[in-house]
């Protein structure tokens, strides 16, 4: 008797248990869940192209600021150099500038006469003699980004990228505001110099 009151217990402590599943079992991990959405992407070989922000859409903030989605953005360009930080606000938010190109700034015959280089958040490009495209091609065919990684995963992504690598980044251009202080994307392809930069919110890095 007293075994079979034992077999009834432990048959009622399975059910239990087959219907209220142990709290420890496996739950998906959050890093493979999005941490925004994807915008509509750029087809391969074309100019970036930047989209409307959907009604709603929130990003998430970083430490005391807060990140306004301006408009989507998917860039399928040629790298043509990276500088990474570690000084100044602006590292907090945007560790790695990449400076792209597309169209025939992804040409190796074009590249060849010019000379690139980053600094201090700038992108600079010289040549000698004449320059082998028109200067304003040069400048709406490329452009330095402040990449703002969504997540660990899209870090690391950015950590590998190298000069010479075909890549696309798909995101959202972003305005940052903190205490006393903002960063603002640029919108447009066609200007240069100071403001000029995208501030990119990276969703998803994808080698090509």
């Amino acid at each position: 008797m007293r075994t079979l009151s034992i077999l009834l217990v432990a048959v009622l402590l399975l059910g239990w248990w087959l219907a209220h599943p142990s709290s420890t079992l496996p739950r998906p991990d959050p890093s493979a869940i999005p941490a925004c959405p994807l915008p509509p992407q750029v087809a391969h070989g074309d100019a970036p192209l930047q989209t409307g922000v959907p009604h709603g859409l929130t990003l998430p903030g970083i430490d005391d600021a807060t990140l306004t989605p301006l408009a989507g953005f998917s860039v399928d360009a040629r790298v043509l150099g990276r500088e990474d930080y570690r000084l100044g606000r602006e590292a907090d938010f945007s560790p790695t500038d990449l400076a792209l190109g597309w169209g025939r700034m992804t040409d190796d015959a074009v590249l060849a006469r010019l000379s690139l280089s980053q600094g201090g958040r700038w992108y600079h490009y010289r040549w000698q003699g004449d320059p082998p495209i028109p200067v304003a091609e040069i400048g709406r065919s490329s452009a330095n980004m402040h990449m703002v990684p969504a997540d660990d995963r899209v870090a690391a992504a950015l950590a590998r990228i190298e000069a010479g690598q075909r890549v696309r980044i798909d995101g959202w251009l972003i305005r940052i505001d903190g205490a006393n202080w903002h960063w603002r994307s640029s919108l447009t392809r066609d200007d240069s110099g100071g403001g000029a930069c995208e501030l990119v919110y990276a969703c998803a890095v994808t080698r090509l």
